[in-house]
């Protein structure tokens, strides 16, 4: 990787906590419904939800609010009681004000390369709050430029090349999902480094290996620094 210039960071589970926020924000939530369901097929039934809408809504925290209320009204046949909805938006804004738990070696990793690369932060999610997380965690210094994303196709990985001037071969991305951080990446000819979180959403899943000479598989953050020397 000695012809890096850019290194594109993903935020959420790759810089600060996120993915267990929203799984006890769910696990609340089915606990509200278990008079109509039990638990794993309300959740089954809130991922169902989310799926359906994430063209409409995308990623972050409002439209999984938008899911939440909706798979209410399918699983009680609108029989359920208005203070399930109520709180139910009370469990999404609370989840709005979680605080930023940076990772391990995060701040460490972004000192170091900052100055001899340019680091991007390139994330999915609500703009507003990425926007409002970025601003609490204090990394917002050591980023050359934010990109909050749609969605992480090859498509978009092409623009934010296209807005940085950036060839493929001089860019890397690191994040924790292998199929948004990792396999558009290749595609495109980039290269990149999984980071593994101990969990992760279902939609992220990506069940076989990959071989790829521009790929690297990191114990933890800080494996960016000896990758790069």
């Amino acid at each position: 990787m000695k012809d890096i210039k850019v290194i594109a960071f993903d935020a959420d589970d790759t810089l600060w906590v996120n993915e267990p926020y929203f799984q006890d924000t769910e696990r609340k939530f089915c606990e509200m419904l278990e008079d109509f369901l039990p638990h794993h097929t309300v959740s089954q039934e809130l991922f169902k939800t989310e799926m359906k809408n994430l063209s409409l809504y995308g990623y972050g925290v409002k439209g999984f609010i938008l899911c939440m209320i909706e798979t209410i009204c399918r699983v009680t046949e609108n029989t359920a009681d208005i203070k399930i909805i109520e709180k139910t938006i009370a469990l999404g804004q609370e989840l709005l004000q979680k605080p930023i738990e940076l990772l391990e070696g995060v701040e460490q990793v972004l000192a170091q390369l900052n100055g001899g690369y340019r680091l991007v932060m390139a994330t999915k999610g609500d703009l507003l709050d990425q926007e409002r997380k970025l601003l609490k965690s204090g990394l917002e210094k050591y980023f050359h430029h934010i990109e909050i994303m749609s969605d992480k196709n090859v498509p978009d990985y092409l623009k934010l090349l296209k807005r940085l001037d950036c060839k493929p071969e001089h860019f890397l991305m690191v994040g924790n999902s292998l199929k948004s951080d990792v396999l558009p990446i290749l595609e495109i000819g980039a290269y990149a480094v999984h980071v593994p979180y101990h969990t992760t959403w279902m939609h992220e899943d990506v069940s076989h290996s990959i071989a790829n000479q521009k790929f690297f598989e990191a114990k933890n953050i800080l494996d960016i620094l000896s990758f790069l020397r």
